[in-house]
Formats: structure tokens, sequence, C-alpha cells
């Protein structure tokens, strides 16, 4: 079954995926398949008798090609067959006589040492001796059969782990990627050149330029998955077809144990190594597998270690994870995206291993313990590069089922052509499993999200408006699903078999149309609705309210005007940018004025209405003070038109200002102003939205009233979860009065101390509406932010009354929703307002068998009133493909998409669940999704690997910034504020939105070519990655960071700044300074290409090196630990890995 996947990253791959059908299997005995490249290396087996080997290159380690930065790790793509037995990576030596490793001890600042399996764990293959076993000479066939006997074993040998023949037994790299060393000589004739089993196919076959010889991997069989060796390869006993050189294998020098088990997280844990002896170097260099050098195994009486605790943690939380780093010079990309370049030495990582000294020469001093290379794990910003380079040059065309969309962070075009396009709707998987149960043993949620009225790019078309007329839409009569590409028409044009529930229903005689020879009905391109993903319906009167069309909608400016709004300049500043904002107001394709009315009101403990009539010559003020009982004293007057109250409008906004400068009033109320806007709505039966301008507690005595109940000490106790519940359900139920009405909350907060976010922020949320938030707000430095905002919050498309419902075809249904909307059944999602940046998040179960023939469908049909007052239907049609094996499954994810469901999946569980418990849900989920995908997917290989599938191979990168955001784990600075209004940002946010808040983005603004258009190359979110003589930008939606370092050069602060040093540059700014030389105009060019990109306006935040605010930057380096307590990436991955090897023994 195609399903026209491109990869998401890296190049193509041309290895094998065992055990599927269709798929090429080597043929045992080691000949290539016919059609199957030979590889351009064969598989390396250890030095061979003729042939010269290279002296490695400073910085490698002597056997494995690869560089010393951290322990060697090997990263296999898992469509090869791997050994099966590993053993922990190679380690510095550590002092004689300490404690075994457990096979979960952690050392955090040391590589991984693990063994792998439980004792006396035998693996499939060739059964292990305790003894080495000798290599056939080079020109011998390994032949089933023709093992050498084993050895006699030392009484002293107890098996334990991989059995210890086996464990010391390094026949070849396995599973190891190669170096230039190995490279540079061609193969030994006798070497086997098809796939052994036991042997990556093809993993070497670049050369040093990186051009391969390989095989594009079919449109159907997609990437390959990473894997990452935690620890090093060991071999298994070779297989059919697989010759090997002679050579005596080395095995651990007596005495000689690895680390003790460490429990700590920090570097601290690892053991010191200093002083310990450095064991005599073995002749000839060491194999994978070996912890350290010793002496020929021949000699008798080995001391093995005692078998391992199984139930200790895990070894080391640094365990190495899948690369994909950028090719950059000197850089040799492994076909999987794993390394085997050539490096020196770098600052804070250990060398090179010191050498071999003689026999008999006194031991010197260890090397250093050697630290995971960050460079050696997945890397964010290789694989959203890999994607623009490989997806961003041509349009995404919507014509086939169950295609992955290019990521978010690639410009893409999209044709419709039958599917709705990613801007509107993206899944968690394009290929969805045909049962319950391959569903619930994979737990990869099946999500879609869906932003209903996304904005397009002007290169593509707007959905097109389908008129029927007054018999409305054409719909399937029992599921009344609504026409679209995938319904099949038969009896000659007659009738129509619905693809969601298969029922049969009449065509409408205006609706009939022939079929041409292919069953398609000849008006085929001619109809939105019969061609294209997605279209909008003209709705009739049916589907209004009441059975009557609606009026258009309006806004109502409500405006806190007490002291404090007042004192900081609030109160003047939206008067005097409504005046112009209002020629803004949204109108409908070609209109020339807006359709939209608008009202006035401010407030503090009493309510002021305004009469603005056109025909007055001045405002009229009428002043509402029994705030419990709500009204609007005035029908005629309030709701005006634009352009025919223009100058009473203007005089009423010149006049606020001045009205309240003396106030002394302090207290607002809050409630009573939502209760006065809706009473407003209703009595001109029309949807609209309200425009709160807030800055206190509501504390007067009023419905809705509320108390200061802000209290850290509840964090992480089990009473946390009250500090994002509402104080009280008034505002729940004045929320379903509202949503009744049509009636949107956009509520602009400027707080100077706690004001409840989680109770005020109920009725925005669940009405459809935004909350933004300017804490201490400040003319100066806040002022353009907030006008920013406003301006796009009036302009922006909305839609009003929305009601969104999302129909399957049978086997799935819909059944849960995240985003702001209210549910009265489970079925329909209802809005006040619906604008273009809002998402709903849909959750899919199984309710039946799903086939792979016919696929999995499903349809979002969004009912609304758009500006000029027009009820619509916008619909928005998707196909999915469906599977019967996993690996189609996790071949088909969208891990950004992933991410989304679970940062609002958790962030919803917060509500009703200890904030360690929603922590350990998450952890614990996405171990069960990659041990899935281990133990079903993925070759068999040793436990001491971790292996990720390929488009799932930043999940733990992602998974650990949504468990160190402030949601989760709040530092000391976040307040609770913060926490519940970040919870209700999120909560509906598109994938590109939040793709970038988990995973910041982060700019060398030196490295830019000030000449060209481009940003940038992005670097990865780590302090380890930043120089101090060089600036950078850091964005995450909500903040831009102008990170400056001590030693940047004297002429770019001049030219950034416009000052003469580093001392004087003023981190109180709020914009760039414009001056007129190519950096400043490159920097202030880029920061407002980010700013054009996300929906709100981001405050600018100037931070330099070692200063105070330094601090809150650092906590926006997501792979770094944070201060709160969270994990690094490194330390997470391991993490990840030692929960998924819990699960799978």
């Amino acid at each position: 079954m195609s399903v026209n996947q491109q990869a998401h990253t890296g190049p193509p791959y041309a290895q094998p995926q065992p055990g599927y059908q269709g798929y090429q299997q080597p043929a045992y005995g080691g000949q290539s398949l016919p059609g199957v490249p030979p590889a351009q290396y064969g598989a390396y087996n250890g030095p061979v008798p003729g042939y010269q080997q290279p002296l490695p290159p400073q910085g490698y380690f002597p056997s494995l090609g690869f560089p010393s930065k951290g322990s060697p790790v090997s990263l296999n793509s898992d469509t090869s067959s791997l050994a099966p037995n590993f053993i922990g990576s190679l380690r510095a030596p550590p002092p004689s006589g300490a404690p075994p490793p457990a096979s979960g001890a952690s050392h955090p600042s040391g590589p991984l040492a693990y063994s792998q399996f439980e004792h006396g764990d035998v693996q499939n293959g060739i059964p292990a001796s305790a003894a080495p076993m000798q290599r056939p000479p080079p020109s011998q066939p390994f032949l089933p059969g023709s093992a050498p006997a084993p050895a006699s074993q030392a009484s002293a040998f107890q098996q334990f782990g991989p059995p210890a023949g086996v464990q010391q037994l390094t026949n070849h790299m396995a599973g190891m990627a190669l170096g230039r060393a190995a490279a540079s000589a061609p193969p030994p004739s006798a070497l086997g050149y098809g796939p052994p089993t036991s042997v990556p196919p093809v993993l070497e076959s670049f050369s040093a330029t990186g051009s391969g010889l390989y095989t594009p991997y079919s449109a159907s069989q997609g990437p390959p998955p990473t894997s990452v060796t935690q620890g090093l390869p060991l071999a298994q006993p070779p297989f059919p077809g697989q010759t090997v050189p002679a050579q005596r294998l080395p095995t651990q020098v007596p005495g000689f144990v690895p680390p003790p088990p460490s429990t700590g997280v920090g570097p601290s844990s690892y053991p010191p190594t200093t002083g310990a002896p450095r064991p005599p170097a073995m002749p000839g260099p060491p194999l994978p597998g070996q912890t350290l050098a010793g002496p020929p195994s021949s000699q008798p009486n080995h001391v093995p270690s005692p078998p391992p605790p199984s139930a200790m943690p895990m070894s080391g939380l640094h365990g190495p994870p899948p690369p994909t780093h950028p090719p950059q010079p000197g850089y040799q990309m492994q076909q999987n995206g794993s390394f085997g370049q050539v490096r020196g030495p770098q600052p804070n990582y250990g060398g090179a291993y010191p050498g071999t000294p003689n026999y008999g020469s006194p031991p010197g001093p260890p090397p250093p313990p050697k630290r995971l290379d960050p460079d050696s794990i997945p890397s964010p910003i290789q694989v959203i590069e890999d994607d623009r380079s490989n997806r961003g040059s041509e349009p995404f065309v919507t014509g086939v089922r169950g295609q992955v969309p290019p990521l978010v962070t690639t410009n893409f075009l999209v044709k419709d052509q039958g599917n709705a396009s990613p801007r509107y709707i993206r899944c968690t998987s394009y290929n969805i499993p045909c049962t319950s149960d391959m569903a619930k043993q994979s737990q990869v949620p099946l999500a879609a999200v869906i932003k209903p009225l996304a904005v397009l790019p002007p290169e593509e078309t707007l959905p097109y408006l389908v008129d029927h007329g007054e018999s409305g839409p054409v719909r399937c009569n029992r599921c009344k699903a609504y026409m679209c590409p995938f319904m099949q028409f038969i009896e000659g044009g007659r009738r129509f078999q619905c693809c969601f529930c298969s029922c049969v229903t009449e065509v409408p005689p205006h609706y009939f149309q022939h079929l041409d020879h292919t069953g398609k009905r000849v008006d085929f391109y001619d109809r939105p609705e019969l061609s294209l993903g997605s279209y909008e319906f003209l709705a009739t009167v049916d589907y209004c309210k009441n059975n009557k069309f609606p009026s258009p909608p309006a806004f109502i400016f409500m405006i806190d005007v007490s002291y404090n709004a007042v004192k900081s300049g609030l109160v003047r500043l939206i008067c005097e940018e409504l005046k112009s904002l209002l020629d803004y107001l949204p109108r409908e394709g070609n209109m020339e004025e807006s359709a939209i009315r608008v009202g006035f009101v401010t407030y503090n403990k009493v309510l002021h209405f305004y009469n603005v009539k056109s025909s007055l010559a001045q405002p009229q003020m009428m002043v509402v003070s029994d705030v419990a009982d709500m009204f609007v004293p005035l029908l005629d007057g309030f709701l005006v038109n634009v352009n025919e109250s223009r100058t009473v409008i203007a005089s009423l906004l010149d006049q606020i200002p001045e009205m309240f400068a003396d106030t002394r009033e302090t207290e607002t109320v809050f409630a009573p102003v939502i209760q006065a806007g809706l009473e407003a709505l209703k009595a001109a039966e029309c949807a609209g939205k309200l425009f709160i301008f807030h800055t206190s507690l509501p504390i007067a005595e009023a419905p809705g009233k509320l108390k200061n109940r802000d209290d850290r000490k509840l964090i992480n106790t089990d009473k946390e979860k009250t500090l994002f519940q509402p104080q009280t359900s008034f505002y729940n139920n004045l929320a379903k009065e509202c949503v009744a009405q049509g009636c949107c909350v956009d509520l602009f907060l400027f707080p100077n101390q706690y004001l409840d976010v989680a109770t005020l922020g109920v009725v925005p949320f669940q009405t459809g509406g935004s909350i933004y938030k300017y804490a201490y707000f400040q003319l100066e430095t806040d002022q353009d932010r907030f006008l920013n905002d406003l301006r796009r919050d009036v302009q922006k498309e909305v839609g009003f009354d929305a009601v969104m419902r999302v129909r399957t075809s049978t086997g799935i249904r819909a059944t849960d929703f995240f985003g702001a909307f209210y549910m009265s059944n489970t079925t329909d999602v209802e809005m006040a307002g619906l604008d273009c940046d809002k998402t709903i998040t849909v959750e899919f179960k199984h309710d039946d068998k799903l086939s792979e023939d016919s696929g999995a469908l499903l349809q979002c049909a969004l009912l609304y009133t758009s500006c000029a007052g027009q009820r619509r239907l916008r619909i928005h049609n998707l196909s999915l493909n469906c599977c019967t094996q996993l690996a189609d499954l996790y071949r088909n994810c969208e891990t950004d998409t992933l991410i989304n469901y679970l940062a609002k999946f958790a962030y919803r569980g917060v509500l009703s669940s200890p904030v360690k418990t929603v922590r350990d849900a998450l952890i614990n989920q996405c171990a069960q999704i990659l041990a899935c995908y281990r133990k079903n997917c993925a070759s068999p290989s040793s436990a001491g690997q971790l292996i990720l599938p390929e488009c799932m191979k930043l999940l733990p990168v992602y998974l650990n910034c949504v468990l160190k955001s402030d949601v989760l784990q709040p530092g000391p600075e976040v307040t609770t504020d913060d926490r519940a209004y970040i919870r209700q940002l999120v909560t509906s946010m598109d994938v590109a939105e939040t793709n970038v808040f988990f995973y910041p983005r982060l700019l060398p603004l030196t490295k830019a070519d000030v000449d060209s258009d481009s940003l940038p190359a992005a670097i990865r979110n780590s302090e380890e990655r930043l120089s101090k003589g060089d600036i950078y930008l850091l964005e995450n939606g909500l903040n831009i960071f102008v990170w400056v370092g001590v030693s940047v050069q004297q002429g770019l602060i001049q030219n950034l700044f416009g000052v003469s040093s580093f001392s004087q540059i003023s981190n109180t700014l709020s914009t760039l300074p414009v001056l007129e030389n190519p950096f400043s105009k490159k920097v202030r060019s880029i920061v407002d290409m980010l700013q054009g990109q996300r929906s709100r306006c981001m405050k600018l935040i100037i931070v330099k090196q070692e200063d105070k605010l330094e601090m809150l930057f650092k906590h926006f380096l997501v792979e770094d630990k944070s201060l709160s307590g969270g994990a690094s990436y490194v330390d997470f991955l391991c993490h990840m890995h030692k929960e998924i090897r819990q699960l799978l023994s």
C-alpha cells in the first residue's frame, strides 16, 4: 500500500526492513538479493592481516573511528539487524576494586555503562561459550555448524548478563559507524558483501564527501529509525555468510570493575577516577565491547564481575542517543545520520584515550570520565534543516490519501486536490491502526489539530463559497455528512453512497449530473465540493438561530478607568488608538466599509454607558451603580455605525481620559462588565465581541467578586491543582450564557499584582476568546507591544456564534476535545467566537475495525456567522491510511502534532490531578510508545541501544521541554497567574506555535549575511553553543531575547545599539534603535520578520552576558538542566531509555 510519504529528514535509505511483507529481505547465507546493491564496503571485522591499518587521527578512539568528545556512540538504522548483545560504553578506567555497575545505575557525567540482559539470559544465535572463540582465517567462510568448539571454561567464571564469552567477543564492529580510517582501505576479498544478519547492511556506504552509493527507499517504506547505542556494541558470533579474520580477542583485566552505581542525576554523582591505576595495554587496537584494554584472552583465571542487580536505576543519565547533526566540513555523515567524523579535542571534553603504554610500565593517571557528546543525539535543528531542504522546494499536493505533510517549520506551498491543507488540519499519525488493540498497544494518540479559519499565504487560494440556493448543501440522509470528494456516485449518478456511513441517498434533481467512464461526475472539476478538500457553503435559514438570518455582529470596548489604569497612561493610550483603529474593523471581501457596529463602556466600581448616536452633538454618559442587577440603560445610540457617528465617537474618546484624570477609585468590578456587554448584545439581537481592558483583582462588592488566594506553598502538593481552577462557579455559568448569545470576550490584562487569571480567564476561554497579559505595564516599554496586539485582535478574521462538528468514517469516532470553547453535548464544539489563530484538538478512538483498503476519513464542519452577518458552513475533509503493521504507524507519525496534543492533554490534567502525576503519566506514555516500537518494529539488538523511530527521534527532546515548562515545573520567578495564563494560551495554540514555544528558535545574529534576505542558520538551545564574542536572538512566540556576549566587538555594539561599549548597552530597551548601517538594518528586519510570523507581538528583552536578566534567558535554553529541577536533554534521554528498558523487561 503506497503511503506516499517523503522522508522527514536525512538522505534516503535502502536498508531492508526485517519482518515485513513487501520489503526486501537479505537472502540467508549472505548473498545479496537481486536488485539490492552491494555495500560499498563490507562489514568491518577488525584489522585484517595484510592490510595496513592507518593510524587513528587525534581525537579518535583507536578502534572506533569516533570522536573522542563523549563516549563512543553507535548509531544504527534499525533496518539493519544488529547484534543482540552489547556491553556498556568505553569508560574511563575506574578505581581498582570499585563495585560493579548496576544494569541501571546512573553516572550522569560519564557515558553509559550497561549490562543489558538479566542474569543468565541467552540470546538467539550461536550458543555463547565463556572462553573466547578463535576467529577463523579471513578466507574461510563461517558456515552453520562450523563453530569452533568452546574451550574449557575456567571454574572461576560465572555466567551473567550476556554470557561471558559472547560479552567479550567482538568479531565485527557491530553497528559501529566507521570513520575514515576504516573506509579508506578497500575491503578484503573474503568479506561478505550481502548484509549478514548481525551487520548493518549499508551503513558505511558514504564517501568522504558524503555522496553515497545508496538507492532511495521507496516512497511507501518511509525513513528508517534512528538508533542510538547506550554504550558500546558487542558483536554476536558470526552468522552464515560472514567471514571473519583470525585474531585473538582480549577480555577484561582482572581486578578491574566498572564504577559503582550511583542514583544521582547531577554530574557530581560520577565517582572520581583520579589516581586509579591505568590497565596495561593489549597488543593491537581495542575492540568495541571491551570496557578496558587488557591482556590477551588466553590468560587464565579471569574473574568476572558479579551479576548486576536488575532493580538498579539505569546507568548514567548520559546515554548516547541518535544524531542528526549537520554535515559540516570535516564531518562524515553516516547514512542513518550518525557520525564518523574526525574531531579534535574540544573544551570541557576529555581528549582521546591516552595511548597504549608498554607492558610493565607503571600505570599512569586515567583519563577524565567521558561525557556523552550532545552532537551525537538527535538535533531538532538538523531535522528542521533536512526537512526544509528535502520538502521546501516542491508544492505539497493533497491529492493522495495519508500523505505526511512537511514540518510546520518548512515553508511550502499547498495545492488542494481533495484533502484539506495541513494549515487547516494536522494529525498525530497519517496511518492509523486498523484495530483498537493495535492502537492500545502502540499508545500513540490518534488526534487532529484543526484550525478551521487559518490564514493562508497570498499564493494559495481561499476556500470557494458554494451557493446551492434555497435547498442548501447536499448531505447524507443518515449521518448528515456534507457532500465531499469521497462520496461515491452510483446508478448513473442518480444516487450517492456516503463515505462515512455507507448509506445510499437520492441525488436532488437540481444536483444531478451524468458520470463519465470512470464513474466520476462530468462536472467534477467545476464543483469545489467534489474536487477540493476545503470549501464553504452558504447556509440557508434552517441553519440560523430561531430560523431567521443573523444581524451583523457588534464590538463593545469596555475600559477600566480605576486609579491604576488612569495613572499608568493606559486609558489615554487606548482612547487615542481607538480613534484610528475603528477604521480597520474586519469586513467581507469587497465591501467598502465594515458592517460591524461599535459601543463603549467605562467602569471601576460602577459602569458608565455612552450614547454616541450620530444625531447628537456631544456623547451622553449614563451610570449604572446597581451592579448586582445589571441592565443596559439605553438601546438606541449604544451600538452605532462608525462612519455615521464618527464625530461623536471622536469627541467621546477625547473626553474619557479627562473625565477620569483625577479619579481616586482603586476598586473594580469584573463580572457585571461582561453581563452588561451580554445584555447589550441580547437587546440588539446580534452576536459580537467584548474587548475588556482590566487592571486589578475585582474585590469591589458585586457578583463575581474575588479574593486574593495566591499561595506558592501549594506548589508540589496535592492542592496545587486548585491554583488552576476558578475560585467560583459563577464565571462558568456566565460563560454558558455568553456562548448561547454568541458573545465572545477578549481580555487585555495589565496587572501589577495577582489578579487570578485562572478565574478571570474562564469566560474568555469558554467563549473562544483570547487573553493578553502585560504585567507591570509601562507606557514607554510596553505600549508598542500592546497596540500591535490590539490592532491585530480587532482586525483579524473571526466567525461568530460558531458550532463545529467532526464526523468520521465507520470504525473511529471523535471522543475528546481540547481548546477554547464550550460543549453542551458530546459532539458539538460551541464557540461564541472563533478567530483565525484558534485551534481545536480532537482525539479519536476506535469503535470498530478499520480496513486497509478504504482507510479512514474525517470531515470537520464549522457553522458560523461571518463579520458581514452571513451564515456559512466551512468544510474540511481529510483521508488517512489504515495499517495492520505497527511499523507503518510509526513511519507516518508527526512529532510536532503529537507534542501539541500531549501538551494540551497534560495542561488539562493539572486541573484535576497533582502536577507530579501528570508529569509521570506523560513520561510513561512516551516510554510506552517508544518501547512498543522497539519491541515490534526494530531489528533485534541489545538493550543497551536506544532505538527511536525516524519520525519520532525528537520526541524525547520535545517532551522534556513540555515537562520543564512553567505549567508543569515552575521556577521560583514564575507567578501563579503566569502559569494559568500559559496553560490557557497553549490549549488553543496551533502546531507551529507549540513547536517554537517549547523549543525556542536561537539565531546567531553575528553570522547573519547582511546582503541576503535569509535568516542565519539556527543553533541548538544550549549554553555551550553560545560564544561570548557573538550576539544571539532567541524567540519563543511570546518573547524575543537579544543576548550580547561580554567579548562582542565594539564595532558591532556601536552598529546595533548606538553606544560605544558593552557596559553602556541599556537592558531597558524595548525596541532596537534605528541606525543607518547594514547590521542594524539586517537585525531589525529579522526581528520584524519573526514578529510577522507570530500571532502575538513578542516582547523584546536585551540580555547582557553575566547580567541578572541572564537567568531568565537561560530558562529558555531548553537542552540544558533548568534551575527549577528540569533535566537536561542528555539526562532525560537516558532516563527515557531506562524507562523503555524497564517496560521491555
